[in-house]
């Protein structure tokens, strides 16, 4: 029974496997699907931002030329609104304020018309010292349209988002820093500078919040627990059915010596133990034939060779009576069946065989007197109260012996007066 119960489980445990790695590679991947719908709907942001198309005119005195530059150069402040502005350029009159942090700073703007500062003029200022919004508000308290920032000189033509919240309609532009320094040489040397700003393209970048990815890479490492944790647990089981299978060659291999010393005969038409005509094999449940090779097992039930063999070599036992064929050849037999009588050490020496053989014959007597059969029983009632009469008779002679022996003043058997 236990050799069937692992050839069960095997079988059992290698069709479960491949369905089972099936079903968790499913689980993964309809993981992934879910991150990635999370991720599309839920923890995705998106930061839309434009650039901005910088154009600059100006009269070049040494050559009476007038010069003009149309370039895609400059990006909108976030809080910028995307319209178009023109203008002369202005910047600060001052080094220390060419930062535009200082709300008392004077700009030079020059123009053709010779005033200071024009209605619409657009300030032009170097990044860093103090915030976006203090630059843009310094300049529109001096009636700017429009506030250029031109970048550090480390980060060359590069530009960066800028967080400018409470500037009101005042247009925000960042440029890199060659572009702007080439601005303020001209604007320095007194060489008034038109420029107009427009809207450029338009960009969408999408970037994963700080929680979603915090989620999703928690999601992703108990996955993978979850999942090494299952491979773990499979491998110890294949291992441990590994080490069962090979602890039971042995018993397989005395399972087979026994089976080959089984008797084995061939079905002849006529013989006295089969009838060919009537009897059959109880596993294949088929009609014996000429030349059959059949098994006899201990039991006296008959089967083909090919049925009993394997039968037996997985159950052990007589499909019909359940006999343990295997033990009752003297193979295969636990310890723990065996009974052991222990004799104490004072009676040892005292036992005989004759007393041994007494017993043994006192309860063979015993087993004959109860299996005996109903007319012997009635026999033995029938007999009983003739032998009470005959005692009776007994027990009456000899009481008259003993009162005749006690009248003659003869002496009785015990002095209390009774034989």
């Amino acid at each position: 029974m236990r050799d069937a119960l692992l050839v069960t489980c095997s079988s059992v445990k290698t069709s479960s496997s491949p369905s089972m790695s099936w079903r968790l590679w499913r689980y993964f991947l309809a993981y992934l699907y879910l991150a990635q719908l999370f991720l599309k709907q839920s923890s995705c942001r998106s930061l839309e931002w434009h650039t901005a198309f910088v154009s600059t005119t100006y009269l070049d005195p040494d050559s009476n030329v007038t010069v003009s530059e149309h370039t895609e150069s400059g990006r909108y402040g976030d809080s910028s609104p995307k319209d178009t502005v023109q203008g002369y350029v202005g910047i600060p009159r001052t080094i220390k304020d060419m930062e535009g942090c200082d709300a008392s700073a004077d700009y030079y703007v020059p123009s053709l018309g010779g005033a200071d500062l024009p209605e619409s003029w657009i300030a032009l200022v170097a990044r860093g010292s103090c915030t976006f919004k203090d630059k843009v508000l310094n300049a529109a308290r001096k009636n700017a349209v429009a506030v250029v920032i031109y970048n550090e000189a480390r980060l060359g033509n590069a530009t960066v988002p800028m967080s400018h919240i409470g500037t009101g309609s005042t247009v925000v532009v960042m440029v890199g820093y060659p572009k702007g320094i080439e601005i303020l040489e001209i604007v320095r040397r007194g060489i008034p500078v038109r420029m107009s700003i427009s809207v450029g393209t338009r960009h969408v970048q999408e970037f994963l919040s700080g929680q979603s990815v915090v989620f999703v890479t928690i999601a992703f490492i108990a996955m993978m627990i979850i999942s090494l944790a299952w491979l773990i647990f499979y491998y110890i089981q294949r291992y441990l059915y590994a080490g069962s299978q090979f602890g039971n060659q042995n018993n397989r291999k005395e399972t087979k010596k026994a089976i080959s010393q089984l008797l084995l005969h061939t079905v002849k038409r006529g013989d006295k133990e089969i009838d060919v005509d009537l009897e059959n094999c109880a596993v294949c449940i088929e009609t014996y034939k000429p030349k059959d090779v059949v098994r006899i097992l201990p039991c006296k039930h008959v089967f083909h060779r090919t049925c009993i063999d394997p039968w037996l070599l997985d159950h052990r036992t007589c499909p019909m009576c359940k006999l343990d064929v295997i033990k009752a050849l003297g193979f295969l037999v636990d310890t723990e069946e065996v009974l052991e009588v222990a004799i104490p050490d004072s009676l040892q020496d005292s036992v005989t065989i004759g007393s041994v053989s007494a017993s043994l014959q006192e309860d063979a007597d015993n087993e004959a007197s109860t299996s005996s059969t109903p007319s012997q029983q009635e026999a033995q009632l029938e007999r009983e109260p003739v032998e009470e009469a005959e005692e009776s008779v007994a027990l009456l002679d000899e009481n008259q012996r003993c009162e005749m022996k006690r009248d003659k003043g003869l002496p009785t058997v015990d002095n209390t007066g009774c034989c």
